[in-house]
């Protein structure tokens, strides 16, 4: 098998094992071979399925042997956020506590992993992440931080960290993080990667632990645009047991086909204010290279700052109130950082709750009305590079802040009202950086079309 065939995407992996270039075990191996040499550096998966993987893709090439076809991931590697459900394996959340409550193992896979292996795709394992998905470091207290593949003295980002990692470094080709406040786009970002968080309820989030259910979405992290857009219509569909799913499903469509031009907005205003040199020049590449053709302008909203306010005082209120029962028992066995934020959260006044809330649908109504001029609007998905680990602060507009509180700041307000954004990787800086393609909801499909202009542009 060739080397470079583990840094490959998705659709070159499983297409080499339909057409015997190599097989889902071999390419199995490689993986297991690349995590042993790299991972115990990087600190990506905290769970490994060797046996049951090397079952699986034995099991894909004997369906092979037969002329059948396993699907679109044939044989292809995967894993997932250590707070997906996999069957027979303790879920952990990034924590100690689910395993102190004598929780036994899931017997199903979450919804989005079990579309996945559905379509041909080995679990090879579970991912590092930020205690209960509450962080943008993935500096985990129980199992150690993950390292980023380009500067292992850098984060890499959170809190879906082990996800994007995983990716970055040829761990996995394909992997599954939760977004609630920016933790698939901030990793993405910061390791020089794809990921997707899609409109609210577009994708089933059943079987993935929960922390802010009116903020949480998952999302797949790839190398490739073609790779995230399988990953995502693969997932798309109803399911009963999560109720914020709609059921709706849009195809991608074609990808390479010539595009209208677009009209971009770009955000200024809190979008750039505190964004440093690296990430606003970013930002200003894909802006010149997706408005050829169209239209850019600047664009600004206004509440974007008590839009990211409003969303940190629910993602307190609703994030404690789901943790209290378990803090009245084991408060010991939390992470300091996350439990002193949980038990901050239970103790807001219902009236902060009430005018959060009052916030976010008048957002919600600006940002509907920027859309009625705009096609896409452009932002960066975090306002620095990965920083060193360890390093409690960034500094940002000459001002130090809280690395974990602030890495997020671009991406909170736009989960905030559940848009679908694409985290696009833009080379040209010393670490990696990327920017969000944001847009209407329920329009993927446009985001998905930016997306591989932009990849065609930067190859």
């Amino acid at each position: 098998m060739s080397a470079t065939l583990l840094m490959d995407d998705a659709v070159a992996q499983a297409t080499a094992i339909r057409d015997g270039t190599t097989s889902a075990a071999a390419l199995l191996e490689a993986t297991l071979d690349a995590i042993a040499a790299r991972d115990p550096v990087l600190n990506c998966y905290t769970d490994l399925r060797v046996d049951a993987a090397r079952g699986e893709a034995a099991a894909i090439d004997a369906a092979l042997a037969r002329g059948e076809d396993p699907g679109p991931l044939t044989g292809v590697p995967v894993a997932v956020k250590n707070l997906f459900d996999i069957a027979g394996l303790p879920t952990r959340a990034g924590s100690k506590v689910l395993g102190a409550l004598g929780l036994p193992p899931p017997t199903r896979d979450a919804t989005a992993l079990a579309r996945l292996r559905g379509a041909g795709a080995v679990l090879v394992g579970a991912l590092n992440m930020d205690e209960f998905a509450y962080g943008f470091s993935t500096e985990n207290a129980h199992v150690g931080p993950t390292r980023n593949p380009a500067d292992p003295q850098r984060i890499a980002g959170g809190s879906s960290g082990g996800s994007a990692a995983a990716v970055a470094a040829g761990l996995a080709a394909i992997t599954l993080g939760s977004d609630t406040n920016g933790s698939i786009r901030v990793p993405a970002s910061l390791c020089g990667i794809w990921g997707l968080k899609p409109t609210y309820g577009r994708l089933s989030r059943a079987g993935a632990w929960p922390f802010v259910a009116s903020f949480d979405h998952v999302g797949p992290f790839a190398r490739s645009v073609r790779d995230l857009a399988l990953a995502y219509e693969l997932m798309q569909g109803g399911d009963p047991r999560d109720p914020a799913c709609t059921g709706r499903v849009d195809p991608v469509g074609d990808l390479d086909a010539q595009a209208p031009g677009l009209r971009i907005g770009v955000l200024g205003g809190w979008f750039a204010d505190r964004a440093d040199g690296q990430a606003g020049a970013a930002v200003e590449r894909a802006a010149a290279m997706l408005a050829e053709g169209g239209t850019r302008h600047d664009v600004t909203l206004p509440m974007a700052e008590a839009a990211r306010s409003a969303a940190f005082c629910i993602t307190g209120a609703e994030g404690g109130a789901l943790h209290l029962p378990i803090l009245r028992t084991h408060a010991d066995l939390y992470d300091p950082a996350v439990r002193d934020r949980l038990l901050a959260g239970t103790m807001l006044p219902a009236s902060v709750v009430h005018h959060a809330q009052r916030v976010r649908r008048a957002f919600a109504a600006q940002v509907s009305a920027v859309f009625e001029e705009f096609d896409l609007l452009l932002a960066p998905a975090t306002p620095v590079s990965a920083p060193p680990i360890g390093d409690a602060t960034i500094i940002l507009d000459g001002v130090e802040v809280s690395a974990r509180a602030n890495l997020g700041l671009y991406a909170q307000p736009i989960s905030f009202v559940g848009l679908p954004v694409i985290a696009a990787p833009v080379p040209g800086a010393a670490l990696p950086l990327g920017v969000q393609l944001i847009a209407p909801p329920w329009a993927e499909a446009r985001l998905f079309a930016a997306a591989r202009r932009l990849e065609r542009a930067f190859q």
